[in-house]
């Protein structure tokens, strides 16, 4: 099976030689991100807000908390990057109804690139008020910001890096010329210092290692604004808590691995977080990062066991077992509640968010 999108690249490859594997990866969402069926049961993957309520109930919460222990101002602008369907916004402001003072200070705000998505969160938030955008830099910037970003960074387009005679080198898609496939090819050297100490230390010949500039330029932006305007941003995704070298690029299809290069466009592309990377560009921009804290820890510290009690004390049998599985999944660490992790980037006034008060 072969996609437009990969025929336009092998003709560029063509015309200009191999293409980065940030441009290549940037364009594959972008395509995949314009289809309507990409989450869910249904679709290819499925997050955390589509397997509880309680995921963006909590979160919901814990912005509430964060808000109040701000001094709770009296207008502020709630972000979500990434929302999906908007099931996680929608669910958070759902859990706000006991807090009416902070519903009425919030402007809600989405950062969302595709129309299929957009149109998909308007009709999950219904009469809610809320402002789409392209990208944080069109948010206002004029008040306290409280954002959540869901699985968000994952799926921004990363760099590789690949070892070779003593070089690092910049990792680069081309064309297999035996039999016409996309392939990954070496490219030109770069400077040893595009990595970190710690990724190069020791490295052996043909290691991989990987950086997201895109990611640390939105954990700059968020430290920016809260050191700035105040508030917290928070950041949940899979990842490591340390950089390190290593492949983590994968592709995701109809719930099962995908090869990466095969069929572009038609599968979800993402890689490891670096949470380390992340906190180092929040702090230069003047933040306090907290964490990360594994999801599972972080949301049984929030009370997700004593919600889930709540919802099957009125649900039906098959509904108490599908409560009591999805709240596994969430925090199991065998499931999401290792591999997934939370961290906040903070004022520097702000007393160290829930969930985040060891870290």
């Amino acid at each position: 099976m072969t996609t437009p999108l990969e025929d336009s690249l092998r003709a560029r490859i063509a015309a200009e030689g191999p293409v980065p594997l940030e441009t290549v990866m940037a364009e594959a969402n972008a395509v995949y991100y314009a289809r309507d069926d990409v989450l869910g049961a249904a679709g290819d993957f499925i997050t955390a807000p589509e397997i509880s309520q309680v995921f963006g109930e909590l979160i919901g919460l814990w912005m509430a908390v964060v808000w109040q222990m701000m001094g709770a101002p009296d207008r502020v602008c709630l972000v979500e990057c990434g929302p999906g369907r908007g099931t996680l916004m929608a669910d958070a402001l759902r859990a706000l109804a006991p807090v009416p003072a902070f519903r009425r200070a919030l402007a809600v705000h989405l950062v969302e690139t595709s129309p299929t998505l957009r149109a998909r969160q308007r009709r999950t938030l219904g009469d809610t008020a809320a402002t789409w955008h392209d990208s944080l830099d069109t948010v206002p910037d004029d008040r306290p910001l409280l954002l959540v970003a869901n699985e968000f960074v994952d799926a921004l387009p990363i760099r590789q890096y690949v070892r070779r005679g003593g070089t690092w080198r910049l990792r680069r898609v081309g064309v297999d010329q035996a039999g016409g496939a996309l392939t990954f090819v070496d490219g030109e050297e770069v400077p040893a210092d595009d990595l970190d100490p710690a990724v190069r230390a020791g490295a052996p010949e043909g290691a991989l290692a990987e950086v997201n500039p895109a990611g640390r330029a939105f954990a700059a932006a968020v430290g920016a604004r809260v050191a700035s305007r105040g508030g917290a941003g928070l950041l949940i995704d899979y990842g490591h808590p340390r950089s390190a070298a290593g492949d983590t690029l994968q592709a995701v299809r109809r719930h099962r691995s995908h090869p990466v290069l095969r069929a572009l466009g038609t599968a979800d592309l993402t890689a490891h977080v670096d949470f380390q990377a992340l906190a180092e560009a929040a702090r230069a921009a003047g933040a306090v990062a907290h964490g990360p804290v594994e999801q599972g820890e972080w949301l049984i510290g929030l009370g997700v066991e004593t919600r889930a009690a709540m919802l099957r004390a009125t649900a039906s049998p098959a509904q108490n077992s599908a409560i009591r599985s999805a709240v596994h999944r969430l925090i199991d660490p065998r499931e999401m509640g290792r591999l997934f992790r939370g961290i906040a980037l903070a004022a520097p006034a702000l007393a160290p968010p829930p969930g985040f008060d060891g870290t």
